[in-house]
């Protein structure tokens, strides 16, 4: 462009700056949040992607195939000793396991205790995972049975300033014992789902307390292989049934492979994808958000266009001067798309000032830590800027630069496009609002199934509830921890405090148990099995629906002593199991006995009792009594009063009792929000770009009522010369305004319909699709579109008769 072109588009927009902001603004925001979504998406899909040589990682899972069974589908998880079976059939395989990871050991210095993330891997870890390392060299360190290495993170908070290599260090994984510093890692960046900032030897012979090393159907570490190509990760995957016949027979009979399998996954597949029954509820979320992204920059483009065409046409004159004064057609057409590009550009300036400032809250709000790359981005916004830049000014290049001069001249009105031209507006807006109207609904759903989970029956009360974890630590035997936790049952406010083999947000353990039914061919019924200890029901306070629950006058309810199981216990099962175990109701089923060969006879069944994950379905789950300490505790405590008081008073009768042992204590409330952050963050997300998409047609909608309206001022005037009234006039053109927004319901509603079903199939427990938010959301945003356009259509109105057929 040339300096008189420049000029021309500093007039140009300085002459309208209403609709010169509302148009760059417009495609500003759509840039905007296309970029911020945009970072979102690459941030979920890049994880492991920093590893060197990642195409080459695959990760074991343990994949369950029960006919009827709610527990199949695959785990990242495998058996601890599976790789060293492994490594007997195929040698020369190239593998590690990582056992631990996130909160997986203690550093002891003196009194003081401190929970880290300690990964105890093989000394193949490097062979796999290439980390890069700071100090010393990782490999030949971890051929080493007390050689550690440490994060630079971790090096710098135990050992400050000093060179840590060399350094002892007391770590407490399986029990207590020092270690000698031999070289630091960097620490991992944030998109990972390796959490280790300690890396120790795995231990050569199977700890005393993992009974289940080589128990086949347990999964207590993540195993990683790795392979030249894909053809020899897909070679190996077909020799996995013959191995698991080979292996598995003991634990899974004569035929394991019906009922058992090891897929391999990429490891950089692994973050999205889902877990056993749970649906691919954190893959849809990631695409619907990108979905999002694209379709809000679309929307302002659209807007964008719809704009430039329209107040283009208004230069009719200004084009009929220039070709009068000796401009061809080429030189037009190069001008408006010179103008409609650098008019662009500055959208797309702006757009990325308005990412910049707007992604510390987006980070705030959704705990990320996104960055703006740079050398990515700038590439990708000129090829934006280009494309936007054609689709604005082709349309009015070639419209304007064919009118000739002479009619244009003697024209009493700037030609507008006749009715082709309104008609395309008109489907400009239909679409964008179509889609700004489909966002608005599903952002309302969205909203209503995340309040709906957080709040959703769980089958006890999640207020005044504190979890106490810490008593998993190898360090807390079983007759310290019933002495920790009869002290706790004496402090002021503690109302009652209970044990089991798991608690809210998935900690300690639960098993699956196969229950043999009479007419039902083996494998039989698939079912959870939870340990109750002392003052497991009492505290959580579940319902009872038929029955009794466990107590220590009935002999058989203590499930303790494995041994005496097949002579007969004692269980407790919910509501589903009921019905799954075909009983019409749970009181029929108190006092039978299941299980064939391995008696259980049913004593209660309560209503439910959900520690997991919300997306994951209710499961058929059946409770043993341990008298005893279970084998894994996790310690509930109900309290009543003032909460910090109550975890004070914890904490000071841990240290007293445990002080080389950090606490773990938390509400119920706070265990369980990581299962509904990434929805909650989605549903954020994903209202800000539906309130910005709304934004964005609703100013490309006053635009058009103002063009519009300037463009009919002489049809008015006569309208009310001929006796139209200004309440006439007003309904007039707010009906002509509101019909495309009333026709974008068509496009929204079976758009949010399929897109928020498909969305909502990913949760068991779930909202109704209600009509109520379909027409929320089009009343909502009639309402926003009615108070855009009604000061244009009042102001309209009051004008004059004789002023308005005088005006130009």
């Amino acid at each position: 462009m040339n300096r008189f072109a420049l000029l021309s588009l500093y007039r140009s927009l300085t002459r309208h700056k209403l609709h010169a902001a509302l148009n760059i603004g417009g495609l500003a925001v759509g840039i905007a949040v296309f970029l911020v979504l945009s970072l979102y998406v690459r941030f979920e899909t890049s994880f492991e992607t920093w590893l060197p040589r990642h195409r080459g990682i695959y990760v074991v899972q343990s994949a369950l195939h029960l006919p009827g069974n709610a527990f199949n589908g695959a785990y990242p998880g495998t058996m601890s000793g599976m790789l060293e079976q492994m490594r007997q059939d195929f040698p020369g395989l190239v593998g590690t396991r990582i056992r631990g990871g996130k909160g997986g050991g203690t550093v002891l210095r003196g009194d003081d205790a401190t929970k880290e993330d300690v990964a105890q891997v093989d000394a193949a870890f490097f062979d796999v995972f290439d980390l890069p390392m700071v100090r010393g060299e990782g490999a030949r360190a971890l051929t080493d049975p007390v050689a550690a290495l440490v994060s630079r993170s971790a090096a710098r908070k135990f050992f400050g300033t000093t060179d840590p290599v060399g350094q002892t260090i007391r770590i407490a994984v399986d029990a207590p014992a020092n270690y000698r510093v031999a070289g630091v890692f960097e620490d991992l960046p944030a998109n990972t789902d390796l959490h280790f900032s300690i890396l120790l030897p795995i231990p050569r012979t199977p700890p005393p307390a993992e009974w289940a090393w080589y128990k086949w159907g347990t999964a207590s570490l993540w195993t990683y292989l790795r392979f030249e190509t894909p053809g020899a990760a897909q070679r190996f995957q077909q020799a996995l049934p013959a191995f698991i016949k080979r292996r598995a027979g003991q634990d899974f009979g004569p035929a394991p492979t019906d009922i058992f399998s090891l897929p391999l996954i990429p490891i950089a597949a692994a973050h999205l994808r889902p877990v056993g029954e749970e649906s691919g509820g954190r893959k849809l979320t990631v695409a619907t958000l990108g979905i999002v992204g694209v379709l809000t920059l679309l929307i302002a483009i659209v807007n964008y266009v719809n704009l430039a065409t329209a107040r283009a046409s208004l230069r009719a004159r200004e084009v009929a001067m220039r070709k009068v004064l000796g401009a061809d057609r080429a030189a037009l057409i190069r001008q408006f798309l010179g103008e409609a590009i650098a008019t662009a550009a500055l959208a797309a300036l702006l757009g990325l000032i308005l990412a910049e400032l707007g992604l510390p809250f987006v980070n705030a709000a959704a705990r990320l830590a996104l960055k703006i790359p740079y050398a990515l981005v700038v590439p990708s916004l000129a090829l934006v800027v280009l494309i936007v830049g054609l689709l604005a000014g082709f349309y009015p290049a070639l419209l304007l630069s064919r009118y000739p001069a002479a009619t244009v001249l003697a024209s009493a009105r700037a030609p507008g496009g006749g009715r082709a031209g309104t008609r395309l507006r008109e489907a400009l807006v239909v679409f964008q609002f179509g889609l700004a109207i489909a966002f608005v609904t599903g952002t309302m759903i969205l909203a209503a199934q995340t309040a709906h989970v957080r709040k959703a029956d769980l089958g006890f009360r999640r207020d005044g509830l504190l979890t106490v974890s810490s008593l998993l630590d190898k360090a807390i035997w079983p007759a310290r921890a019933t002495a920790i936790l009869a002290a706790m049952r004496a402090l002021p406010g503690v109302e009652s405090v209970g044990v089991g083999g798991t608690g809210p947000g998935g900690d300690g353990t639960a098993n699956i148990d196969v229950i043999d039914m009479p007419g039902r061919p083996p494998p039989g019924l698939s079912v959870a099995t939870i340990i109750a200890g002392k003052g497991f029901f009492r505290t959580y306070g579940v319902t009872l629906l038929a029955g009794r629950l466990f107590d220590d006058a009935h002999g058989a309810d203590d499930s303790s002593d494995w041994k005496a199981w097949p002579k007969g216990r004692n269980i407790v099962i919910n509501r589903k199991a009921a019905a799954a175990l075909g009983f019409r109701s749970p009181t029929e089923a108190i006092g039978k006995t299941v299980g064939g060969g391995m008696p259980r006879t049913i004593v209660g069944v309560i209503d439910q009792l959900r520690f997991y994950a919300p997306r994951a379905p209710d499961q058929a789950t059946y409770y043993v009594y341990y008298r005893d300490m279970p084998p894994t505790p996790v310690a509930a405590i109900r309290y009543a009063g003032d909460r910090k008081a109550v975890m004070d008073a914890v904490r000071a009768t841990w240290r007293r009792l445990a002080p080389e042992v950090p606490l773990s204590v938390e509400t119920a409330e706070h265990r369980l929000a990581p299962f509904y952050e990434a929805d909650d963050h989605a549903a954020r997300l994903f209202g800000i770009g539906a309130g910005l998409a709304v934004l964005i047609a609703c100013g490309g909608l006053w635009g058009l009522a103002s063009f519009n309206t300037t463009r009919r001022i002489r049809e008015i005037g006569i309208r009310k010369t001929l006796g139209a009234s200004s309440s006439d006039i007003v309904r007039l053109l707010i009906g002509q305004f509101l019909r495309p927004v009333l026709i974008a319901n068509l496009v929204a509603w079976p758009l949010a319909f399929v897109a928020m079903r498909t969305w909502l199939a990913g949760f068991d427990d779930r909202i109704a699709l209600s009509p109520i938010y379909f027409v929320g959301a089009s009343l909502l945003a009639l309402a926003i579109a009615l108070i855009t356009i009604v000061g244009q259509s009042v102001r309209a109105s009051r004008a004059a008769p004789a002023w308005a057929l005088r005006h130009d």
